[in-house]
C-alpha cells in the first residue's frame, strides 16, 4: 500500500549518543518484604524515561504499585527548575532519589542499593531486568523510543498525544503489533468511570443519534520570547543535543526545552495535540471510532504570535471533522481546557475540564450514576494500573496503540488544515489525503541524523 511505512530503516549511530552517561553499575537487592506478597516472578520491572512534569507524576503511580519496581530513570537533564510550575525541581536525580526514597522507607535499612541512572535510553532498553518503561518525554521522541522498545521486548506507556506526526503513529502500531507488546497510550482519561460511563451511553443511544459533538483545547498557559529572541548558554548538566534529537538543530533557549516544547511545532502540535488528545479522544471513543477517524476537515480560524517569535504554534484554533456518517465534530480553543460535548436527538452529554464534572439532558443520565455529576478518584493512577494488568494478562489496555494513534490523528488533521488555511479531505482507511500532495508531505516529517523512519507514506 501507498502508506506503508517500514520500520525496519529506524537507525542511529551510536558512537555520537553513547558518550558519558550517569549510571549506577553497583549490584542491587531489594527484599521481598518491600513488595508483600508478590513474589519477585510476579513483579515488573519498570524504566521510566522521561522524569519532568508528567514523567514525574505518572512515575509515582508505578511507585504505588506493590508488584512493580522501578528499576532505572533516563533523562537527559541532571536536575532543574524550568517546568511546568516555577517550584518544581526536577530531572534525572530528583527522579532517582525518589525512588530510593520511596524503597528506603518501605525497607528501613537493609540491601537495597539503589536506582541506576541513564541519559540513553538506548541502554535502558538493552538492559535485559526491564520489562516495561515509559515514554514521557517531548512528542518528537514518541516514534524512535516505542519502536525501539518493542524491537527490544519491551511493554510501553506512552504518553499522549502518541505520535508527533500520523506516519509516525502508524509505524508504532505496525512495531508494537508485530514485537506482540503491551501499550497503553496516555489518554488517561479512559480510567476515568465517568468518561466511560457517558461515552457508552452515547454509544447505546441514550441520547438518540447524534449530530454534533464539542471538543475543547486550552489557551497557551506559558508565553514566549517574541521576534528578536537571542540564544542563551546551555546549561551545565542539560545534553541539549540528546534532548534535540531527531528535531532540527536549532540555538537553545530556555523556552524552547523541558515542559515549553509543546508551543513549538519542531516538537509538537501545540494545544491542539496537548489537550485534544483528551477531549477529542473522548469524541471518538463515545462516536465508535476507535479504529477510524473524519473523511474531511474544514479550516475554521486560527490566531498566531507575530512571526519571528520562539513559540510558533497557534494560540487560538478551531476547525471541524466531518465523518461519513455525516456527524460534525468541531474542536476549538476554550477557557475549559477539556472537554466534549455530545448532541443527539433526543439530548446532550458533557463533561468538562479538571476535576472531571458532567451534565446531561435528560438529567437523569448523569445523576442516576453520578450524584452531583462529579467523580472521585484518581483517573491516572488507574490508567497505570490497568497498563500493569495487562502486562500481565497480555491483553489490550483501555487505550492501546491504535487507539491512541486514530484520536492523536484526529488533532495531526486538525493541525494539517490549521496549518495550510484551507480544509482537507481525508481517507480514514489508507490514511492519504486523496488527490493532496502538499497535506500528503506532512504525514512525516524529516528527522535530523543520525535518527531516521524510513519509508513512504
Amino acid at each position: 500500500m501507498a502508506n506503508d511505512v517500514s520500520i525496519a530503516g529506524l537507525r542511529s549511530n551510536r558512537r555520537g549518543f553513547l558518550k558519558a552517561t550517569a549510571v549506577a553499575a553497583l549490584p542491587w537487592i531489594v527484599p521481598s518484604s518491600v513488595f508483600g506478597a508478590n513474589a519477585p516472578s510476579n513483579r515488573i520491572n519498570v524504566a521510566c524515561i522521561g522524569t519532568g512534569n508528567q514523567g514525574a507524576g505518572i512515575l509515582k503511580r508505578f511507585l504505588e504499585n506493590d508488584d512493580v519496581q522501578v528499576v532505572a530513570v533516563c533523562d537527559v537533564n541532571t536536575a532543574s527548575y524550568g517546568y511546568r510550575d516555577d517550584d518544581q525541581y526536577l530531572g534525572r536525580e530528583p527522579g532517582r532519589k525518589a525512588v530510593d526514597d520511596h524503597y528506603g522507607t518501605k525497607l528501613g535499612a537493609g540491601t537495597y542499593k539503589g536506582c541506576r541512572t541513564y541519559i540513553d535510553f538506548q541502554e535502558v532498553l538493552a538492559c535485559d531486568d526491564v520489562d516495561a518503561v515509559t515514554v514521557v518525554v517531548p512528542d518528537q521522541w514518541h516514534a524512535i523510543m516505542t519502536i525501539r522498545a518493542a524491537e527490544a521486548g519491551k511493554d510501553i506507556y506512552c504518553e499522549k498525544p502518541l505520535s508527533l506526526t500520523i506516519g509516525q503513529g502508524r509505524a508504532m502500531v505496525e512495531a508494537v503489533k508485530k514485537h506482540d507488546r503491551v501499550l497503553q497510550t496516555g489518554s488517561m482519561e479512559r480510567s476515568n468511570p465517568m468518561n466511560r460511563f457517558i461515552c457508552q451511553a452515547v454509544r447505546d443511544g441514550k441520547i438518540g443519534r447524534v449530530r454534533r459533538v464539542l471538543t475543547n483545547v486550552g489557551h497557551n498557559n506559558k508565553v514566549g520570547p517574541g521576534p528578536g529572541w537571542k540564544p542563551m548558554p546551555v546549561p551545565e548538566g542539560f545534553d541539549y543535543e540528546r534532548w534535540l534529537g531527531p528535531a532540527p538543530e536549532a540555538p537553545y533557549h530556555q523556552d524552547r526545552c523541558l515542559y515549553r516544547f509543546r508551543f513549538n511545532y519542531d516538537y509538537s502540535g501545540g494545544q491542539v495535540t496537548n489537550y485534544g488528545a483528551h477531549s477529542n479522544d473522548l469524541a471518538q471513543w463515545g462516536l465508535g471510532m476507535d479504529d477510524s477517524g473524519p473523511v474531511e476537515i474544514e479550516f475554521i480560524r486560527a490566531k498566531w504570535l507575530p512571526e519571528g517569535s520562539l513559540f510558533n504554534t497557534a494560540l487560538e484554533t478551531e476547525f471541524l471533522c466531518r465523518y461519513a456518517s455525516g456527524v460534525e465534530l468541531i474542536c476549538r480553543t476554550n477557557d475549559k481546557p477539556v472537554g466534549v460535548r455530545f448532541e443527539g436527538t433526543e439530548g446532550m452529554v458533557e463533561t468538562t475540564a479538571y476535576p472531571w464534572q458532567a451534565r446531561s439532558e435528560p438529567e437523569s443520565l448523569i445523576a442516576s450514576e453520578f450524584p452531583g455529576g462529579k467523580v472521585r478518584g484518581d483517573a491516572t493512577s488507574a490508567h497505570v494500573r490497568n497498563f500493569l494488568d495487562c502486562v500481565k494478562s497480555r491483553e489490550e489496555p483501555v487505550a492501546p496503540v491504535e487507539v491512541g494513534h486514530r484520536s492523536a490523528s484526529v488533532c495531526h488533521l486538525g493541525n494539517v488544515a490549521i496549518r495550510l488555511g484551507r480544509n482537507v479531505k481525508w481517507d480514514p482507511k489508507a490514511e492519504r489525503f486523496p488527490g493532496d500532495d502538499e497535506a500528503n508531505e506532512m504525514l512525516l516529517r524529516p528527522m535530523r541524523g543520525p535518527w531516521t523512519l524510513q519509508g513512504r507514506v
